[in-house]
């Protein structure tokens, strides 16, 4: 079952899409292969109906895990994009978990001498919302996925920090025009020039003239 692509956001990048590690389905395809073995064996040496139906219905049960097993692992996702963590697992019922790359403190992995071998372990994600810690297993290359996952939370915050310097004016981009620059102020002397046409249009009476032009006089 493939992963929604439309559950992304227009401006969400995917990342990582991983199943879980093969070995989440090797423990039901061994005893699979073993009982095969075990059960050819018998029904070809065996004439006892009661012991050759017994192996038949073992065979049927343990292929019918194998079955609901491949299904499972085919059906759930670790899900990483340029903005949260994601989990979706279920065929019929579904659940998912979503984490918000902002909310994020911290990320462990966990894996043991045979599970380093294998190349998987489990996966600790400690973020800032109700649920706390969670814990996704049998996950491929933890400490790759450890590691994106920074990647990613460090890139979002620069993002965001670039949105803010823009909003709050960044300076232009090498390359690009340079802004026009502010109009400087009229000069005192300009200023009382103005006045003077003003009184001399019949706009200011004299009196007012010589008090404006003395408090521009006082500024000097």
């Amino acid at each position: 079952m493939p992963y929604p692509e439309d559950a992304l956001a227009a401006h969400e990048q995917l990342v990582l899409k991983l199943h879980p590690h093969w070995w989440y389905i090797a423990k039901a395809g061994l005893a699979f292969a073993a009982t095969l073995v075990v059960g050819g064996w018998l029904l070809a040496v065996t004439d006892m109906g009661l012991l050759r139906t017994l192996v038949v219905g073992a065979l049927i049960v343990e292929a019918l895990w194998f079955a609901e097993r491949v299904i499972r692992w085919r059906s759930i996702f670790f899900v990483l994009t340029s903005e949260r963590v994601m989990s979706r697992a279920g065929v019929i019922a579904k659940h998912g978990i979503e984490i918000p790359l902002d909310r994020i403190n911290t990320v462990v992995f966990q894996q043991g001498i045979f599970e380093r071998i294998l190349g998987l372990g489990n996966l600790v994600i400690e973020s800032a919302s109700a649920q706390g810690a969670q814990v996704f297993r049998v996950v491929q290359r933890p400490s790759d996925v450890q590691k994106q996952v920074y990647v990613q939370m460090e890139a979002r915050q620069n993002r965001t920090g670039d949105r803010m310097t823009q909003a709050m004016g960044a300076p232009a981009a090498p390359g690009s025009p340079p802004a026009a620059a502010p109009a400087a102020a009229p000069s005192i002397s300009d200023q009382i020039n103005e006045l003077a046409a003003l009184r001399d249009q019949g706009h200011l009476t004299p009196a007012e003239f010589e008090a404006k032009k003395q408090e521009l006089l006082d500024r000097m």
